[in-house]
């Protein structure tokens, strides 16, 4: 009999729900304070989780949750360039 492997879960910084690592979108700050989607969840950095949805990323803006997580103000043009990413992955999975 085959154990089952244990789904990892992670918390959207907007919305606060719980969800499967896999579901949600992954934000990285780097060691040279880039910050920008990671959508393999693999890259080098403080990572923060949001739904794959543009409300919770909006959302995530709107209460400077980036912020809070990546200790550091962050850009407006960043937050921008954030929302332009998603959408350029909403479409290709479309």
């Amino acid at each position: 009999m085959q154990k089952k492997r244990k789904i990892p879960q992670r918390k959207c910084i907007a919305c606060q729900e719980r969800g499967d690592k896999k579901g949600l979108i992954r934000v990285v700050k780097n060691k040279d304070n880039e910050i920008f989607l990671d959508p393999s969840g693999k890259a080098n950095g403080r990572g923060a989780y949001v739904c794959a949805t543009k409300e919770c990323l909006s959302k995530a803006i709107k209460t400077k949750a980036f912020n809070r997580s990546f200790k550091m103000d962050v850009e407006d043009d960043v937050y921008s360039h954030l929302l332009d990413e998603l959408e350029k992955i909403d479409s290709t999975n479309d």
